[in-house]
C-alpha cells in the first residue's frame, strides 16, 4: 500500500499541467473523447454519438472548449465547455435551457456565460487539475468581462437519487438564490420520494462553486440520458469570494 502511494505521488510530481482553449477541430475532438470516457464509459450516459467514441451535441460548434493538458504525456486530462451570450443567441439558447426554465433571468442574458460538460480523467482527480480548470475559467471571464456564470452541476444517481436529493437539501439551506433568480426544472427530480437526509459529502466541483460565491438557483432537474441530477448554478462575478478568486488568478498568471 505504501509503495502504491509513493508511486502515485511520483506520478503527480512528474505532471506538467497547463490550460488552453481548443484551437482547432483536433483539440475539440480530444475534449469530446474524454467526455465520452467519463460520461459514457464510466457513468453510463446514453449518447447519440456513442459509435464514434465521442460525446457530441449541437452546442459544441458554438462553444469554446477549455482543455487541461498534461505535457508529460501530451494527454488532455480535463475539460470544460464555455458558451458566451453571443454564441448562445446563435445556438438558439443555452444548454441549461434544455433542462430549466430560465424566464426569471431574462434581464441577465446579455451578461451570462455558461459553463458545462466538466469532466476530469479518473487518474487526475486531484486539486492540481481542478485548479487548472478554475484558473482557465477565471482567465476567460476576466478577458470577456462577463458578469454572471451559469451552468448545470451534475450529481450521479447510481443509488436512485437519494444521494443527489441529500446534497441538494444540504447546500440549498445556505446557498439558495434570491427568488428573482429562481429557475424551474423541466423534468424535476422527485425530491419528496427520496431520502433527503443522508450524511453526504458535497461533490468537489459543487463545493468549489459555492466557495466562490455561487447560488443554487432552484430544485434539481433529472437528466435520464446521463442518469444524473443537475443543479443550476448561478454565480454573480461580483459575489466571487476574493480569497479563492485571487488563488485562481494567480494560477492563471503562472500558466
Amino acid at each position: 500500500m505504501l509503495d502504491l502511494i509513493r508511486q502515485q505521488e511520483a506520478n503527480e510530481a512528474q505532471r506538467r499541467l497547463t490550460f488552453n482553449l481548443a484551437r482547432n477541430v483536433a483539440e475539440v475532438t480530444e475534449a469530446q473523447r474524454i467526455r465520452y470516457k467519463v460520461f459514457a464509459e464510466e457513468l453510463g450516459a446514453k449518447l447519440p454519438s456513442a459509435e464514434l467514441g465521442l460525446d457530441i451535441d449541437r452546442f459544441d460548434q458554438f462553444c469554446d472548449h477549455l482543455l487541461v493538458r498534461d505535457h508529460s504525456n501530451d494527454k488532455v486530462v480535463g475539460t470544460y465547455r464555455i458558451l458566451s451570450p453571443e454564441k448562445a443567441r446563435a445556438a438558439g439558447g443555452y444548454y441549461s435551457e434544455t433542462e430549466f426554465d430560465l424566464s426569471r433571468l431574462i434581464m441577465l442574458r446579455n451578461r451570462m456565460v455558461e459553463v458545462g460538460r466538466s469532466c476530469v480523467h479518473p487518474d487526475y482527480r486531484d486539486g492540481a487539475t481542478i485548479t487548472q480548470l478554475w484558473a482557465g475559467l477565471a482567465d476567460y471571464i476576466g478577458k470577456h468581462n462577463h458578469e454572471y456564470l451559469i451552468g448545470c452541476a451534475s450529481i450521479g444517481m447510481a443509488d436512485g437519487g437519494h444521494y443527489a436529493a441529500s446534497v441538494y437539501n444540504k447546500v440549498q439551506k445556505l446557498h439558495a438564490a434570491p427568488a428573482e433568480y429562481r429557475v424551474f426544472p423541466r423534468c424535476r427530480l422527485p425530491l419528496e420520494s427520496l431520502n433527503q437526509d443522508l450524511d453526504v459529502i458535497v461533490p468537489p466541483l459543487i463545493k468549489g462553486y459555492l466557495r466562490l460565491g455561487a447560488y443554487i438557483a432552484g430544485e434539481p432537474a433529472w437528466d435520464p440520458d446521463f442518469n444524473c441530477a443537475d443543479l443550476f448554478i448561478l454565480m454573480p462575478v461580483s459575489r466571487m469570494n476574493a480569497r479563492y478568486a485571487k488563488h485562481f488568478m494567480r494560477q492563471t498568471a503562472q500558466s
